[in-house]
């Protein structure tokens, strides 16, 4: 049985109200991918805006009670909170499947884009010490607001996103591979975000397809996004 983990930021566990990204490629695999599949992780809440805190389990009316909830992902937390997490998540949950969008945080308030990259590194290192054949598929950190008024920021989200990528291409093997997911050509922050970095409907569907169509065209995994 497939055993897939997500991993992310704010943008991943989602808020109070929403479907998520995550629900979304729930929903893609279950009409998809052809064998048994799981969804496993420490974490089951939503971050909760009123409270700043991840105490809520208030999805959309509509998410069916069926979608399971669990995943590692934080509102604020980057690469590098995850990096010390990884090896004991992925070996408890006994994940081999990790998608992965992380580093708007990092590069925002904690590391610059060499000591992210280092960061990614760690990360994939501890994952591969708890499960040698851990398959991993990984978001470059894609538009925001920030980016779009903050000249020097951008420059360093695009030399991160320059480094993610001579990373993944070292790190790729056949037992373990990792695999760079490319941000959606039609990302638009006014029209895919609520705020210019969070997604909303549209952007939580375009997320999933950038995971989907990346891990169905390299890994013949599932099929072509539908959502």
């Amino acid at each position: 049985m497939l055993r897939l983990l997500f991993v992310g930021d704010s943008m991943t566990i989602g808020s109070a109200g929403e479907h998520t990204w995550r629900h979304r490629m729930w929903q893609h695999l279950r009409a998809s991918y052809g064998g048994p599949f799981q969804i496993v992780g420490p974490r089951e809440t939503l971050h909760d805006k009123a409270a700043d805190a991840p105490v809520s389990h208030e999805y959309a009316p509509d998410v069916e009670p069926a979608f399971p909830r669990r995943h590692l992902a934080g509102w604020g937390e980057g690469w590098l909170h995850m990096a010390p997490l990884i090896g004991d998540t992925v070996r408890e949950h006994r994940a081999d499947l990790l998608l992965v969008s992380l580093g708007l945080i990092d590069l925002g308030f904690y590391t610059d884009a060499e000591q992210t990259a280092d960061n990614v590194r760690t990360f994939v290192a501890e994952a591969r010490a708890a499960n040698p054949r851990v398959a991993l598929a990984v978001l470059p950190v894609i538009p925001n607001i920030r980016a779009r008024t903050d000249s020097s920021f951008a420059a360093e989200v695009d030399r991160f996103n320059e480094l993610l990528a001579k990373t993944a291409a070292d790190l790729d093997t056949d037992r373990s591979p990792l695999l760079l997911a490319s941000v959606p050509e039609s990302y638009d922050i006014d029209l895919d975000t609520y705020d210019g970095t969070h997604p909303n409907a549209s952007g939580e569907h375009k997320l999933a397809s950038a995971f989907a169509d990346a891990m169905h065209q390299a890994w013949d995994l599932g099929g072509p996004y539908g959502g």
